[in-house]
């Protein structure tokens, strides 16, 4: 069996798991699952967020490694999960190397995908509910599904104004919540200003970052949890940023 390809293979996998949002642990360990079940049990595997390194040794004792570079990616339970069952099928299987990247390369295409109108919609109904956990009434839900719908504006058609910049582009998303909710309230809507705002700016609250910043740091994962760590404390800023210069800049109008 050829050693390069089943390196490359083990690499593409990673960088599927990786690119869908899985944890650094789940990468590594699916990896060397795969390696071994395809003959290379003194294979080394190294990830963190954005690289993933997979070293084996060669018969005539030289090491081959394959070093991967993961781009920005986001959370894709349903292509994780895909990723996953293909994982433990090629090691029950083993079934050609051409044949696997086939399987591979076919999951991005299996996996759903919602159309801008439903990605809205989920934009606009998630404050909705979030807004009687915090004490909200009626008034208060329906303004919060307003500034959620705002929200989902910018989510889904700001990428192409503020590129990959994550930091600028959830600014300006909470900046835009706070300022359409103070202009409800300033409308005469009786609603209350704290809940509508807090209730919009939950979608942009980075729980899966920091839930896997925790989880590394347990598991030993110090470079990968650190990561983690640092994306979810600059989204956090850029939420209290944009929503402070948002009711700021209303102060004056």
């Amino acid at each position: 069996m050829n050693q390069q390809q089943v390196l490359n293979l083990a690499a593409d996998m990673g960088c599927a798991l990786m690119g869908s949002g899985a944890e650094i642990y789940r990468v590594e360990e699916s990896m060397e699952r795969l390696l071994r079940a395809y003959g290379m049990d003194e294979a080394e595997v190294f990830a963190i967020p954005n690289c993933i390194i997979v070293s084996v040794t060669a018969p005539d004792g030289q090491p081959v490694t394959r070093m991967r570079r993961v781009g920005a990616h986001g959370t894709d339970i349903e292509r994780m999960e895909r990723c996953n069952d293909l994982n433990r099928r090629l090691c029950a299987e083993t079934p050609p190397i051409a044949e696997a990247q086939r399987l591979l390369r076919a999951i991005p295409g299996q996996a759903r995908r919602y159309n801008d109108r439903v990605s809205l919609l989920g934009y606009a109904f998630s404050p909705t509910f979030f807004a009687p956990l915090f004490g909200g009434g009626l008034t208060d839900m329906g303004c919060a599904c307003l500034v959620g719908l705002l929200v989902g504006l910018f989510q889904v058609y700001g990428g192409k104004l503020f590129g990959g910049n994550g930091f600028f582009h959830t600014l300006v998303s909470s900046a835009a919540a706070s300022v359409l909710a103070l202009g409800l309230v300033r409308m005469g809507i009786p609603a209350r200003l704290d809940v509508i705002t807090i209730s919009a700016l939950m979608m942009l609250v980075p729980g899966v970052a920091i839930t896997n910043a925790m989880r590394e740091i347990m598991a030993g994962d110090v470079l990968s949890s650190l990561s983690h760590a640092a994306a979810a404390l600059l989204t956090a800023v850029a939420i209290a940023l944009g929503t402070g210069v948002g009711l700021a800049l209303m102060q004056y109008i």
